[in-house]
């Protein structure tokens, strides 16, 4: 069945980043990513980001379009790590954009008004930019170390609510945010915690997520 496209206010993006899942085909084993992203769903995630730098064009497209379906149906936004052409080529809600990244004014010219564009950042002076270009939402990091992406650096909790404090839209922690970590969101003004290898390393995916949604329930 065709989902039409929904469109997505400021205060539906602000809710729904409550328990953001970033993909990692990395810990998939012998499971496909739709069947990974079907049981974080049904656990609860409130978004979903594809983000799988190993795929090529073709590879990255077919597993947008699987993924939206499943996002679709369960009235979640769906983005794209990075890739413009791809969220477009799919009818993607938005993209996430990194510093090194296409500009968020960029993407947010190619994907129109309605579209939701996500922009990393770690400083106050990157988050007013992102927000002067457009962006609809922030993911700031990390909390604490992370595997994932060891390069990037942990923020303080000072830091946080200075970013939270230097803009009005919403902001998704991420870095390090797992079961362990996550009530330490309780300090840092955020609107959300964004999780991979919580979600996507775990042998039970769903009860992973259901766990994690309720400790941030319990936490923001």
């Amino acid at each position: 069945m065709e989902h039409e496209k929904p469109v997505w206010s400021p205060e539906t993006i602000r809710e729904a980043l409550k328990l953001y899942a970033v993909t990692d085909n990395a810990w998939l084993g012998e499971r496909t990513l739709a069947e990974c992203v079907e049981a974080a769903l049904a656990g609860g995630a409130t978004f979903v980001q594809l983000r799988d730098k190993h795929a090529s064009a073709d590879e990255l497209r077919a597993e947008a379009a699987e993924l939206l379906a499943l996002c679709r149906a369960a009235g979640v936004p769906f983005v794209v790590n990075d890739d413009v052409e791809c969220a477009l080529a799919v009818g993607a809600d938005g993209v996430h954009v990194g510093q090194d990244d296409m500009a968020c004014e960029r993407a947010r010219a190619l994907l129109g008004p309605d579209a939701i564009v996500g922009v990393s950042t770690q400083t106050v002076e990157q988050a007013r930019a992102a927000e002067a270009a457009g962006a609809d939402y922030l993911g700031v990091g990390g909390v604490a170390g992370t595997a994932t992406k060891p390069e990037a650096g942990v923020l303080s909790p000072d830091e946080f609510r200075a970013i939270a404090a230097a803009v009005d839209i919403p902001i998704v922690a991420i870095g390090g945010v797992n079961a362990e970590t996550m009530p330490l969101l309780a300090e840092l003004d955020v609107d959300g915690a964004a999780v991979v290898s919580a979600i996507f390393a775990a042998d039970d995916i769903e009860a992973a997520t259901r766990e994690l949604s309720r400790i941030i329930d319990e936490t923001l």
